[in-house]
């Protein structure tokens, strides 16, 4: 655990790891004044691009915490970096909140229902036929399919609710195309975190509560990874992949713990 605290930066997925919907999760103020009252490196990874920076940091602020805009990094930021990378200038149907949109904006990408050269899934609560009957019909004129994570479900405080990959899932199978996904388990998401602190990879601990992104993108990104059980995955779930994180607890607050 010594080695663990001594680490410069620390790299923290949100949902299940410091709340679940508009729960905080025990130990998290515990854990977030360590890190800031010894001068540690940290950011906030999401897979969720629900909400922008500032809209991320308002809501921690409402549950007591108060971590400024430029602590956060979604994965509306990664796939808008990714597009602009891609092919700069291009056009995009997108299926999401605003904050994906927002995203995609900053980054000069803007808005097309008729010709677009990507069509972008994204979390929402505004999904319907209608959205998806555009998408496979872009998809099928020779869009790109792009997924912001590929995330089936997530934590909320209300239980587990169906995420982007379950979402895209439909167009897939319409149009025969699979989507591209950015966020984790993708190693860019964690690039982009690790360039915000501007550390190397041997410097930082990445903490996460699933296996299927948060662990195994560690391990892809030669980090070392701390599963929290707070969130998706319990300890018995861990046997069932052929890998393993470096560190398992129960939750953040245990890392702070004398």
């Amino acid at each position: 655990m010594e080695n663990l605290k001594n680490k410069i930066g620390f790299i923290c997925d949100m949902d299940g790891v410091i709340y679940h919907g508009n729960k905080i999760l025990d130990g998290v103020y515990d854990f977030v004044n360590w890190m800031i009252n010894n001068d540690k490196k940290f950011v906030f990874l999401t897979n969720s691009p629900e909400r922008t920076p500032h809209e991320l940091s308002m809501k921690l602020e409402r549950m007591g915490l108060t971590v400024s805009a430029d602590h956060f990094y979604t994965s509306a930021m990664a796939t808008a970096e990714f597009l602009y990378s891609q092919k700069p200038d291009c056009t995009a149907y997108v299926i999401g909140e605003a904050a994906l949109t927002k995203a995609l904006y900053d980054r000069g990408i803007y808005m097309n229902d008729v010709n677009p050269d990507y069509v972008v899934v994204g979390e929402t609560r505004t999904y319907n036929f209608e959205k998806i009957e555009k998408a496979i019909e872009l998809v099928l004129k020779g869009a790109k399919l792009i997924g912001t994570n590929p995330d089936i479900t997530g934590p909320t405080e209300k239980g587990i609710m169906p995420a982007t990959g379950s979402l895209i899932a439909p167009i897939e199978i319409a149009t025969g195309k699979k989507g591209y996904f950015v966020g984790k388990p993708n190693p860019l998401m964690l690039r982009h975190g690790l360039n915000k602190l501007d550390c190397h990879s041997q410097d930082i601990a990445f903490i996460g509560d699933r296996m299927d992104t948060d662990i195994i993108a560690g391990i892809e990104s030669n980090v070392d990874t701390v599963l929290v059980l707070s969130g998706v995955t319990s300890l018995a779930d861990i046997d069932k992949y052929p890998y393993r994180p470096k560190y398992v607890l129960n939750g953040v607050g245990e890392l702070v713990v004398d």
